[in-house]
């Protein structure tokens, strides 16, 4: 739970990570009882509804500027986002 919190950026109280707990639990199980069941002959499914052209029109709108862009970020520099660095 440490290590998705961690990948989630998020951090979790030892309350809700009881229950973060039990509930990646129950899905895990959900998964292992998926794996008994006999897929040999089911094609496999890669969309579960058919969709056709769901893109929209590219219109050209108006931007952020970029106070507005900037307004949610964590951290920024100079008018620019900050971000950790990686190496």
């Amino acid at each position: 739970m440490d290590h998705i919190s961690w990948l989630a950026s998020i951090k979790v109280s030892e309350e809700e990570r009881a229950g973060f707990v039990a509930s990646f639990n129950s899905v895990l199980d959900y998964f292992h009882q998926l794996d008994e069941l006999d897929t040999e002959d089911v094609e496999p499914t890669y969309r579960v509804v058919d969709l056709n052209n769901v893109f929209r029109e590219d219109e050209a709108t108006e931007s952020l500027s970029q106070e507005e862009a900037l307004s949610n970020a964590p951290r920024t520099e100079n008018g620019y986002f900050k971000s950790p660095r990686i190496v």
